[in-house]
């Protein structure tokens, strides 16, 4: 639903350009100048923290078909979907059917520096890079307490930002608001130099952060902020090579025991257009079908999903599918058999769909996801009785996910938290998903590989899937094979340097200190 902070947008007609040129920290291109506009109206520094926040899902400033990146169609544009599409259909949980525009490349593992998602959704984290940093030069010097909660709410945001830079490129630019502004080629940071930067932030910020609960909605509060260290936490064997899983456990034990977040005692309503009701949803991308448009986030997510010959785009709250994106046969394994496992959580449309993904240019080669809807808990169809753009919220961050990933870091060795937690944790999911206590595991079965195939079940489609496999060592390689991974029907392996994305051309032009990524 409706983000409150989003309102600010309209009072702030800021129009931030982007970093595709390879200018990574570019002034905002103003009708007036700033210090004019703040000096006439001190709300407009929230209207300019809205903007950071609603870049994550929107496209543009103004309607959705504006963008705020170089994009041959805008609503391609957007920053969740692109990031979206890189963690699910590169993997098995999502397949998609245009192919158009180097989709095909996700698909098959096979991108280059030349595809035009790798660049926009680089485009995407740098421009959120550069508002962050202009928000904290124009409030630098500010005492406001207010202001002062949105600086270390940018910093966050701009945390989280170069996190997906971290996970998606590694080795990339690095600006801050200390930097020049203009003609200026940032220095290239490792993954490692990144890493810690970004973990020091946030050590820094956290006790700064609001308390749990007392923020606006779809605004990071101190939850938020434990959420992505430990993410950060929870993959940096990945990304430096040290395991970290004990300091990970730290803030999750405290996502645990003291952030006042609960469970929703139905999974279905967590994907629905009133899941700003949620007490499970830790931060979410805010969509609004009438206030706040565009063809990215869940949007996207619903109406890609949807076939107009084998589902019913009503019962979505839609006015049509686009019949883009559906999943693989090997994520459908992962529930067993659909008649009788039990599992809620596989949300499956299977009428007039095969498993089998022959052809991926035909949707009803895999089963469809009826997961997201932009119908209410009580069946009422979303804001835009268009049927256009939804309300659905993107759940970023929800403590499900916080829960799989205390179990993971204690079965991987992490101290802090113990086993019989982590096994209650995983155990109350389970129930939720069948209803009662038929589908809990004991201690024995709590492994490494029944924790990755339950976060498929838990979170899939919600932007985590590429991450988890590549943490389990199964994203590139044959260990783990998926239709259509290697470009070949049965999958075949995968060279390993793909678990980073290229540095997109159009930036390596311009900035003499980047050095490509291996293998591209």
């Amino acid at each position: 639903m409706f983000n409150y902070i989003y309102t600010g947008i309209a009072g702030l007609m800021v129009v931030f350009a982007t970093s595709c040129t390879g200018d990574l920290d570019t002034d905002p291109r103003v009708e007036q100048t700033i210090d004019n506009i703040l000096d006439e109206d001190p709300d407009a520094y929230k209207g300019m923290l809205a903007k950071i926040y609603s870049a994550f899902i929107l496209t543009g400033q103004e309607t959705s078909g504006q963008t705020d990146v170089v994009a041959p169609d805008a609503g391609a544009s957007s920053y969740i979907r692109n990031y979206w599409n890189f963690q699910e259909l590169t993997t098995d949980e999502a397949l998609n059917r245009w192919g158009d525009g180097g989709l095909d490349a996700l698909n098959r593992l096979n991108w280059t520096a030349g595809n035009n998602f790798v660049r926009i959704l680089y485009d995407r984290i740098y421009l959120e890079v550069a508002m962050a940093n202009n928000f904290l030069r124009e409030t630098q010097g500010i005492e406001d307490e207010e202001i002062q909660d949105f600086r270390n709410e940018a910093r966050f945001l701009r945390a989280l930002a170069y996190w997906h830079a971290i996970d998606m490129f590694g080795n990339v630019p690095f600006v801050t608001e200390n930097d020049p502004v203009g003609n200026f080629e940032p220095p290239r940071y490792t993954r490692e130099a990144l890493f810690n930067y970004v973990e020091n932030e946030l050590l820094e910020i956290i006790p700064l952060m609001k308390d749990p609960g007392t923020n606006e909605y779809a605004r990071a509060d101190r939850v938020a902020a434990w959420m992505l260290i430990s993410k950060l936490y929870l993959n940096a064997e990945v990304y430096i090579g040290e395991p970290r899983y004990s300091e990970a456990l730290t803030y999750l034990d405290n996502i645990v025991r003291e952030s006042g977040y609960s469970l929703e005692p139905d999974y279905q309503n967590l994907f629905l257009a009133d899941n700003d009701n949620s007490r499970e949803i830790i931060l979410p991308l805010a969509s609004d079908g009438l206030r706040s448009q565009s063809y990215g986030g869940t949007t996207y997510i619903i109406h890609a999903g949807i076939s107009n010959s084998t589902m019913n785009p009503s019962d979505f709250g839609v006015n049509g599918g686009w019949e883009g994106n559906r999943t693989t046969s090997a994520f459908v394994d992962l529930f067993g058999n659909l008649e009788t496992n039990g599992d809620r959580r596989a949300l499956f449309h299977t009428e007039g769909h095969i498993k089998e993904n022959t052809d991926y240019t035909a949707f009803n080669n895999g089963y469809a996801i009826a997961k997201f809807k932009n119908i209410t808990a009580s069946g009422d169809m979303g804001s835009d009785t268009s049927g256009e753009f939804v309300d659905t919220d993107f759940p970023l961050f929800r403590l499900a996910d916080a829960y799989l990933m205390y179990a993971e870091a204690v079965v991987r060795g992490g101290t802090g938290g113990d086993l019989s937690t982590a096994l209650d944790l995983v155990n109350q999911l389970r129930e939720r998903a069948y209803g009662d206590t038929s589908g809990n595991i004991g201690s024995a079965a709590l492994t490494l590989d029944f924790i990755l195939d339950e976060r498929g079940r838990e979170l899939y489609w919600e932007g985590h899937r590429r991450t988890d496999l590549i943490r389990f060592g199964k994203f590139t390689g044959n260990t783990y094979l998926w239709p259509w991974k290697g470009a070949t029907l049965g999958g075949s392996a995968v060279e390993s340097f793909r678990t980073l994305l290229p540095i997109p051309l159009t930036d390596l032009g311009v900035n003499s200190n980047l050095v490509q990524n291996p293998g591209y």
